[in-house]
């Protein structure tokens, strides 16, 4: 006979369900995190990633976020990513979403523009400054550029749910064009969307708002920032806890906390569990629920995390790469018979 499945409150923190607002139920608090690809053609997904994706629900995370997916042909960090520029984009899209929920995993998708780190001729960004040394200048937005580039998430948004992704993380990290208007390393606009942080902040949360705005209550809205430059004088904590609080007023759900990504050679302490930190911080100053992410490979780490408060949610990215049962194995570390049973 097979095991009994345990009950809930006997479950490790890491292993029992969780419900977003929306109504979707995480079977777990295990995400895959969005890790670029570069398999796709003109935007398209295919049988590459129905596999890719398909492999880690089956292995039993809760949510998986599928990767960097462009909201512009222009605003692809290669050619190789992910589109919602287009309707033709939904159909293979809605392939992996509903085998994603089919075997029991949520379907998130992040969407985004990589701006002046795009792999584009039409590099644009909210001011005319390369990423590096050597890099062709962007072109600076105009002000009354601002409302259509809004459009473009929120189009992608509308297109993410035709798709049936049940969550949405807008992509305002890593030095994108989001984070390049939060950041004053990149901004130095002198209109309302620069200077001070408010100002800096004003376009990703217009984007946020009409995200959430898209979406039918039923999809829920994360947005992954970067909660510091490693630079000074640039992003760090505090502006991004006032970030998202103020996300958090607009509706979005949670804050997936990375960091850095804004200059090409900051010094960063990689070390296990390095972002963390920044995720309880965001979670105890805002309140919003948080995801951590960044070398976290065990699951009695990940353990941790959850039971300790310092996060909601974890995502991994590495491990799942490299094991995609990687939850099964942490059921088995937490010393659990059976512990993902299908829904």
């Amino acid at each position: 006979m097979p095991a009994p499945v345990p009950a809930i409150a006997t479950l490790p923190r890491l292993l029992q369900p969780w419900t977003l607002a929306g109504g979707a139920t995480l079977r777990n608090r295990i995400a895959m995190s969005p890790m670029c690809q570069g398999r796709a053609h003109d935007g398209l997904a295919d049988d590459y990633h129905l596999v890719h994706y398909g492999a880690r629900a089956l292995g039993g995370i809760g949510l998986a976020i599928v990767e960097a997916t462009a909201v512009h042909p222009d605003g692809r960090i290669g050619d190789g990513d992910l589109g919602l520029w287009d309707d033709r984009h939904i159909a293979p899209l809605a392939r992996v979403a509903g085998f994603l929920r089919a075997h029991g995993a949520t379907a998130g998708i992040q969407i985004g523009h990589a701006g002046r780190k795009a792999n584009s001729a039409q590099r644009i960004a909210p001011s005319a400054l390369p990423f590096a040394l050597g890099d062709p200048a962007p072109r600076a937005l105009a002000a009354g550029e601002l409302p259509a580039v809004v459009e473009w998430f929120a189009a992608a948004a509308r297109r993410a749910a035709a798709a049936g992704f049940q969550v949405v993380e807008v992509h305002a990290a890593h030095g994108y064009l989001l984070h390049q208007f939060l950041s004053p390393l990149s901004n130095r606009r002198d209109d309302a969307h620069g200077g001070d942080r408010d100002g800096r902040m004003r376009l990703p949360l217009a984007v946020v708002a009409a995200v959430r705005a898209a979406l039918p209550p039923a999809v829920s809205v994360f947005v992954r920032i970067s909660a510091t430059d490693w630079v000074a004088g640039g992003w760090e904590l505090d502006d991004a806890v006032a970030f998202s609080r103020a996300a958090a007023a607009l509706g979005a759900e949670l804050i997936d906390v990375s960091s850095g990504g804004s200059v090409p050679k900051a010094e960063i302490p990689v070390r296990p569990g390095y972002q963390v930190p920044f995720a309880a911080e965001i979670r105890r100053q805002a309140g919003i629920a948080t995801g951590a992410v960044g070398r976290i490979a065990e699951p009695g780490m990940a353990e941790r995390i959850v039971v300790e408060g310092l996060a909601d949610l974890v995502l991994l990215g590495t491990p799942l790469l490299r094991e995609p049962a990687w939850a099964q194995r942490a059921a088995r570390d937490l010393e659990l018979a059976n512990p993902l049973p299908a829904r």
